[in-house]
C-alpha cells in the first residue's frame, strides 16, 4: 500500500505550476471473438473484478479514488453561484404555453426572404432547408406537410432495407406519421398553422418517451420492462406547436457509447461517409438531421451524446444547463449529468426548438434556482455585444487532438471572431483534467448502475451488447465511497470553473479531438471496445457533463477527408442565449463552406 496523497485545498491550488497532462488510456482495443471472450472472463466472478480492478490501477482510477485525502465537501448535484443576467436577450416564460415562447423567439432571428431561396435565386454553395422555408412553402402553398411526409417515408424505408441495416429509426409507423401530417395540413389549409414549427418534422433519440412508440433505449428488452404511457414533457410542449414526430431514432445501447454502434438494430452511418461512425450516443437523432430528412431531433447529453455527434455530423447541438429541460419522460431522468438537447442544422433552428422545449421541473426550481430562460435578439446589430465577449482557450488542452487539422480549422474560428466581431481570446488554465474525466465516469457509471440494477440482476443484462456489459462490469467495480470521492472532486472542478468565468464568458475547444472514426467491420456483428476512440472523441465535452454547463457545438469545416470540424463553446450556467449568440456569429463566417453530405435528401423538393 503506497502513501497517502493529500489535495490542497482547492483556493490554495497555485495555477501558475498547473502542468497539462497528455490523456493516456491503458485499455485494448478489442472486436469479434476476442471481445466476446474478454466480456465472459469479466463477467466470471473473482476473475472478473480481478481483471477490472488491474485496468482501474493502469489508469490511476484506484490512486485517485482510495489513496487520496480530498479535504473538499461532496457536491452531489450541481450548485451554482448567482449569475449576472445575459446582456441583448429576451426573457421567455417557462410556464407560459411553448408556442408563444417559439413565436417570441422567432421575433428574434436576423430578417430572412425564404422566397428569395426558393425560387432558385443564386445560392453559393449548400445549405440545409431552415424551420423558417418549410413555414414559408406550407404557407404559400407551394407544398403540405402530408406531401414532405411521403417524401419522408420513402427515404426511411430505404434505408431500413439496406444491407447491412444502417437504420436511422428504431421505431417507425408511416401511418403514425402520415395522420400527424395530415392534420397539420389541414391547420395549413385553413390558414390555422399553431406556430412555426406546425408541420415541421422531428426525430426523437429512443431513450425518450413519444407515444405511441416504445422507448428501448436501444436495447432488445427495455420496452419489456418500461411501458410508455405518455409523451416525455420536452416532446408534450414540441408536439403543442404543431411538430410531426417521424419516429424513434437509432442510439448506442443504452447511451453507453461514443461511435453510435448498435449490434441490436444495425449501425447508423456517418450521412459524409457511410464507412464512418456517426458519433454518438445520439447517432440517429444526428444523422437524420445531417441527411436534411428532418429539421431537427431530440438527443440526450449525458457524456458528450448530443454534442459529439453533431459535430461529427457537420451540424449543431445544443446541450443546455442541467435543469433548464424537465427531464420527466426519459430514461435517464433520474442522473445528475443528464440533460435532453435539441440538434438541428443550424443555430437558429436549434433556438426555436429549445425555445419551445424549455422549463424546469418543479424540483429543479427548488434545488437549482435556474436563471431566466432567455434567447439573445439577434435581428439587430449585435457587434457591441460580440465585441465585448470573452473567449477562454486553454491552448495546450485545445491542440491536443489526434490531427492538427482538427486544432487549426477551431483555430481559424477564433481568428475570424476576433477579426469580423472584435472577441477577446484570453488564455487560460483548467486544472485536474484528469480528476474531472474520473470524476464524471464514476458518476455517470454509478447513477446509471442504480437505474439498471434490478434489471440486471433479473438476467436482462445477458440481453444487452457486450460494450454495454462491459461498461457495466466496470460501473459495478465503484464503490459507494468512490462515489462520494468523485462528488468531493465534483466540487473541486465547479469551482476551477466558476473561476475561469470571472475572467471569460465562455471557453472554446474543438468539440472532439478526431474527427468521425471508420467503422471495422468485425464490430458491426458484436460491437467493440476501443478506449482511445472514446477518449479522442469525449476529450473537451466532460465539463458540461459533471459541472451542468450549458454547451454547444457548431461546424467550422472539414479535415482533408471531407469529415466535418466541430467548435465547441462552454457557456456560465444557464448562459444559453450567449452561446447561441457567438455560435450564430461562427455559423454565419462559415456558411460559405458548407458542404452538401454523401447521404443527403431533398425532401421538402422530393
Amino acid at each position: 500500500m503506497g502513501k497517502k496523497r493529500v489535495m490542497l485545498p482547492v483556493q490554495d491550488v497555485d495555477i501558475s505550476t498547473v502542468k497539462y497532462e497528455q490523456e493516456e488510456i491503458q485499455a485494448p482495443h478489442l472486436t469479434g471473438f476476442v471481445f466476446k471472450f474478454f466480456v465472459w472472463i469479466a463477467e466470471m466472478p473473482l476473475i472478473g473484478p480481478l481483471i477490472v480492478s488491474v485496468l482501474k490501477k493502469q489508469n490511476k482510477m484506484v490512486e485517485l479514488l482510495q489513496n487520496t485525502e480530498i479535504p473538499e465537501t461532496p457536491m452531489f448535484k450541481p450548485e451554482f453561484p448567482p449569475q449576472e443576467p445575459e446582456p441583448g436577450v429576451v426573457i421567455l416564460n417557462e410556464d407560459g404555453k411553448p408556442e408563444d415562447r417559439v413565436e417570441l423567439a422567432l421575433k428574434c432571428l436576423p430578417l430572412y426572404d425564404p422566397a428569395s431561396c426558393w425560387n432558385g435565386d443564386s445560392i453559393p454553395s449548400f445549405r440545409y432547408w431552415k424551420i423558417r422555408d418549410y413555414a414559408y412553402v406550407y404557407r404559400s402553398k407551394r407544398t403540405t406537410p402530408s406531401v414532405v411526409a411521403e417524401h419522408i417515408i420513402s427515404v426511411i424505408k430505404e434505408f431500413s432495407s439496406k444491407k447491412p441495416p444502417q437504420p436511422l429509426l428504431i421505431s417507425f409507423d408511416p401511418e403514425e406519421v402520415r395522420k400527424q401530417a395530415a392534420a397539420s395540413t389541414r391547420r395549413f389549409e385553413e390558414e390555422k398553422p399553431i406556430s412555426v414549427l406546425d408541420g415541421i418534422f422531428m426525430a426523437i433519440k429512443d431513450d425518450i418517451d413519444c407515444c405511441p412508440h416504445p422507448s428501448k433505449g436501444g436495447t432488445i428488452w427495455m420496452h419489456e420492462v418500461r411501458s410508455v404511457r405518455k409523451d416525455a414533457v420536452c416532446v408534450s410542449r414540441l408536439r403543442s406547436c404543431g411538430v410531426i414526430f417521424v419516429g424513434k431514432a437509432n442510439m448506442h445501447e443504452m447511451g453507453m457509447g461514443t461511435t453510435g454502434n448498435n449490434p441490436n438494430y444495425g449501425t447508423t452511418r456517418n450521412p459524409h461517409d457511410p464507412e464512418r461512425y456517426t458519433g454518438g450516443s445520439s447517432s440517429g437523432p444526428a444523422a437524420i438531421v445531417a441527411s436534411g430528412i428532418c429539421s431537427a431531433a431530440l438527443g440526450t447529453d449525458g457524456g458528450g451524446s448530443v454534442r459529439i455527434p453533431s459535430s461529427l455530423c457537420g451540424v449543431v447541438g445544443l446541450k443546455t444547463t442541467i435543469g433548464r429541460n424537465d427531464m420527466g419522460g426519459s430514461l435517464c431522468g433520474s442522473g445528475t449529468v443528464e440533460v435532453i438537447g435539441p440538434i438541428a442544422s443550424t443555430v437558429e433552428d436549434v433556438m426555436l426548438v429549445y425555445s419551445a422545449m424549455l422549463g424546469s421541473s418543479l424540483a429543479d426550481r427548488i434545488s437549482l434556482k435556474p436563471g431566466p430562460a432567455c434567447v439573445p435578439i439577434l435581428s439587430y446589430d449585435n457587434s457591441n455585444t460580440l465585441r465585448s465577449m470573452r473567449l477562454g482557450r486553454y491552448t495546450e488542452w485545445f491542440d491536443d487532438v489526434f490531427s492538427t487539422e482538427i486544432s487549426d480549422k477551431c483555430e481559424d474560428a477564433l481568428n475570424l471572431l476576433l477579426k469580423n466581431h472584435g472577441c477577446e481570446v484570453v488564455e487560460i488554465v483548467v486544472p485536474e483534467l484528469h480528476e474531472m474525466r474520473t470524476a464524471h465516469v464514476v458518476s455517470i457509471g454509478s447513477e446509471t448502475l442504480c437505474s439498471l440494477n434490478a434489471d440486471w440482476e433479473d438476467g436482462k443484462g445477458s440481453r444487452s451488447t457486450y460494450d454495454t456489459r462491459t461498461s457495466m462490469a466496470l460501473f459495478q467495480s465503484f464503490s459507494a465511497a468512490d462515489y462520494v470521492a468523485a462528488q468531493c472532486l465534483r466540487r473541486r472542478i465547479m469551482f476551477y470553473h466558476m473561476e475561469i468565468f470571472k475572467k471569460v464568458d465562455v471557453i472554446v475547444t474543438p468539440t472532439t479531438a478526431m474527427t468521425a472514426p471508420k467503422i471495422p467491420s468485425s464490430a458491426l456483428k458484436d460491437g467493440e471496445t476501443n478506449m482511445q476512440v472514446t477518449a479522442n472523441l469525449m476529450r473537451f465535452v466532460i465539463a458540461g457533463n459533471l459541472l451542468g454547463l450549458p454547451a454547444i457545438t457548431v461546424p467550422v469545416g472539414y479535415d482533408k477527408q471531407g469529415l466535418p470540424i466541430g467548435l465547441q463553446l462552454i457557456g456560465r450556467p444557464w448562459a444559453e442565449a450567449s452561446l447561441l449568440r457567438l455560435a450564430s456569429a461562427i455559423e454565419e463566417l462559415f456558411a460559405k463552406s458548407k458542404k452538401r453530405p454523401v447521404s443527403y435528401f431533398d425532401v421538402l423538393n422530393g
